[in-house]
This record gives structure tokens, sequence and C-alpha cells, in this order.
């Protein structure tokens, strides 16, 4: 051992599993070696796909170093690198059995909460940083192709639309566009709610952008006479032909003036298909549309911690203060009636099962255990078993509008549109997996 030498050999250790998409179990001679010349630490270091599992203190007598190596996980990085070839008939690999004594073992291994945001600081920061450049470059590039120098967002109020009205504006800014040319389109309709209203008003004013304002209700009232709909009838109908009749507005403003339609949607929203169809699921280009509900929240509070307006800091501030709601029903004594997390669950849950489906390529029943055991006591095994078959189910029954996704930015290494990773069929079927969770002892 040598001054230094304990950085390079993990770094030589991490590199060398992510190299070959393995784990890697490096035992360092150490205590009982000769100390003529040279002593030897005893550095022992398990790493899997580039990143440290777990490494022992250097420098102490016959230390045992363990950890949990996840083959699923590994198993799933090989299929996804093309370039990783496995010989089927290689002979060259010993497999040892191993029998456990109980039937249930406790994880040894961090599972991260929130996958998508970095618990550190620094790193939440500079990854914040990184997307919103992403997601700049995108719009930038996308106006460059167009020849647009004009923009219709639908403002709500809300943290989606709010994220994506930042972004156009650093797409403006960095064409040295005027700001004037984002237009801001506030829609109150039968849900609106003073607080989002208002917010939604002062966010355009604050960024400069063209606020303009057109209330829903009257032209939603006609349609629903159009098509013999009872308004008192709160169902499916009533709320899409809200969303519907948005979008019909933004497209045919954008058409006026030769502008983009900014789409304001997310990750979330289209792995659980809570977005209407032609609805608030279309626009012409997707800003937000890799970026989980999680990492909106965090997106949105690192620009009003950074930047030097103290009004707009104040209404981002109230942004983030606001539950998500898409605002399609009658609100209660003027708050919001219509609480999307009641509906379809924790968005703090759906990412994790999302992450871990679609990154770690984990099964039902696996999710489930690390859920329990990361989120314990902060929701009992009954309501994250209840999520995850919601989540499955949604899933896989709203691929449909994923597979006609408008383009979008991809900002990390999970995401949905149907010409990038996720390579889904319609109508695929997610039996097995309700299977497995039906059959699951919890």
């Amino acid at each position: 051992e040598i001054t230094g030498k304990a950085d390079y050999r993990r770094k030589l250790v991490e590199m060398q599993s992510a190299k070959n998409i393995c784990a890697y179990i490096y035992s360092d001679a150490g205590d009982g070696e000769s100390s003529t010349d040279l002593v030897f630490a005893g550095h022992n270091i398990i790493a899997e796909n580039g990143t440290m599992v777990a490494q022992s203190k250097r420098f102490e007598s016959s230390n045992i170093t363990y950890g949990d190596i996840d083959l699923d996980k590994i198993a799933t990085e090989r299929q996804r690198m093309t370039t990783f070839y496995v010989n089927p008939d290689n002979e060259d690999y010993m497999n040892v059995s191993v029998k456990l004594k109980n039937k249930e073992v406790k994880v040894d291994r961090y599972i991260d909460k929130a996958p998508f945001v970095p618990s550190d600081t620094n790193k939440r920061n500079a990854r914040c940083e990184e997307i919103l450049e992403i997601q700049t470059w995108g719009l930038r590039r996308r106006l460059e192709h167009t020849g647009c120098s004009n923009a219709v967002i639908g403002i709500s109020g809300g943290l989606d639309s709010t994220l994506a009205l930042l972004v156009t504006v650093k797409a403006f800014d960095a064409l040295g566009l005027d700001r004037k040319g984002i237009h801001a389109v506030t829609m109150p309709g039968f849900g609106t709610t003073d607080r989002t209203y208002q917010n939604a008003c002062k966010l355009s004013q604050c960024l400069g952008a063209t606020l303009s304002e057109i209330n829903i209700k009257e032209a939603v009232n006609v349609h629903f006479r159009d098509i013999a709909h009872d308004p008192s009838v709160h169902d499916v109908t009533y709320e899409n032909s809200q969303a519907r009749e948005r979008t019909q507005i933004l497209m045919d403003s954008a058409n006026q003036d030769g502008s983009i339609l900014v789409g304001t949607g997310d990750l979330s929203e289209l792995a659980l298909g809570w977005a209407t169809y032609n609805g608030d699921h279309m626009s012409m280009y997707g800003v937000n549309a890799s970026v989980p509900k999680t990492l909106v929240r965090h997106l949105v509070r690192y620009y009003a911690d950074t930047c030097k307006d103290e009004k707009l800091t104040e209404v981002l501030l109230d942004i983030l203060d606001t539950p998500v709601s898409p605002e399609l029903l009658p609100p209660k004594d003027g708050k919001i009636a219509q609480k999307t997390e009641d509906l379809v669950g924790p968005y703090e849950l759906h990412d994790f099962y999302l992450y871990y489906m679609l990154r770690a390529g984990f099964e039902p029943e696996k999710i489930y255990r690390l859920a329990c055991e990361t989120f314990e006591g902060m929701y009992d095994k009954e309501t994250i078993f209840k999520w995850l078959k919601t989540f499955y189910w949604r899933f896989f029954a709203q691929q449909f509008k994923r597979s006609c996704l408008p383009d979008g930015p991809k900002v990390g290494s999970v995401a949905v549109s149907p010409r990038g990773d996720l390579r889904m069929p319609s109508d695929a079927s997610v039996g097995v997996w309700l299977e497995q969770l039906e059959n699951m002892d919890i």
C-alpha cells in the first residue's frame, strides 16, 4: 500500500465492472503479509456495473467484506447494451449454489426512494441545471429548424406548465428572441381555482410573456349540447371535453402566427396514461416528456432558488405549494376538489415503480419488496401493494397514448418514447405481472 493507491484501486475496480457489465469482487492481500519493504492494506472491494457496493476499511485484521449484488439488474443491463455479447457455449464459469437459512433476508444495499432525484444537494443542483440545459437545447433546435420566432403554451398555474414556460423562456433567451413572442394562454374552466389562475397570470407577467385569457366554459357547454351530454354528469366525457377544447384552442392559436405549441405533460403522467388522448396528450414539442413528476418539482424549486427576481421566486414557491390537480371538476369552497394523487396514487411511489421496472428490469414481486423496505414508516404494505397494482394496470393499458407521443428531448436513462428506449406494442398484456401480484403473500 502506498499513498493515493486506494482511490486509484477503487476507480480501477469500478471501471472494470462497468466495462464488463458485471459484478467485480476484489480480494486484497492484508494482515499476515511480510512488511519487510511493503505493507498490504487488506482493501476488499465489491463493485457492480460501475457502482461501489461495499468496501472494507483498510489496515484491519481479518476483516470480511460483504454486500448484495443484484444479478437481475446486471442481466437487464447486458440485454440493453447491444455491444455486449455472451457466448452461450462458454464453459469457463462455475456455478455455486447457496442455500439461505431464512426465507426473508434483509436487503443489504441502499435503495433510493427517489431514484430520479440525487439526495446530495450539490449533485441535485448540478443535475437540475443540466436537465434544464437539455430541455432548452432541444426546444431551441426545434425552433431553429422550423424557423419559428413564436411559441404558444397553455398555462394552468401548475408545476408542469410552469416548467415548460421556464424552459421556453430559456430557449428564447438563448436564441435572442423577444419573450413577447411567447404566447401564454390561460383557459379557465369549470374546475379552475382563483389560486392557480392568479399564479398563471403572475408567472407569465414576471417572465415577460404575452398573456391572453380564453374562458372555455361556453365553448364546452355548446359542445355538450352538440353531443347531448348532461353537464351535471361529471364523468370522463365531462373532463376530457375540457382538455380537448384547450388543446384545440392552443393548436389553432399556434397556426394563426406560425407558432410552435410547447407541450407540458411529464414522464410520470405518460407512464400512468394520466392525460387526455388528443387533449393535453398532444403538442408540437413536449419539453417535459422524459422528466418525472418528482423531478419536475425540484427543477422548479432550483429555478426559484437561483433566479434573482423576488416576485418570480414568490410565485414559483406558491406554485410548488399547490396540490397537483387537472382542475377539471368544480372546486369546493373555492379550493381544489380533484387531487391527482388521491386518484392515481402518490407520485413518489409511481416514480419508484417506474424506475425499477424500466431501468432495472425488476419484476413486480421484487419491486414490492424493495418498496416495503424503502418506504417503511411512510406507507403500509397494503397501500404500496394497492398502488403497485394500479401502476402496472395503467402502464400497460395506456401504452396506446405513448405509441403516438410528440417529439421531446430525452433527459435521463428512463424514457417512454416509441422512437427511443421503450419498444412496446399497444396491446401488450399485463396478465403475467398481475398474476404474480395476486399470488404474492403480503
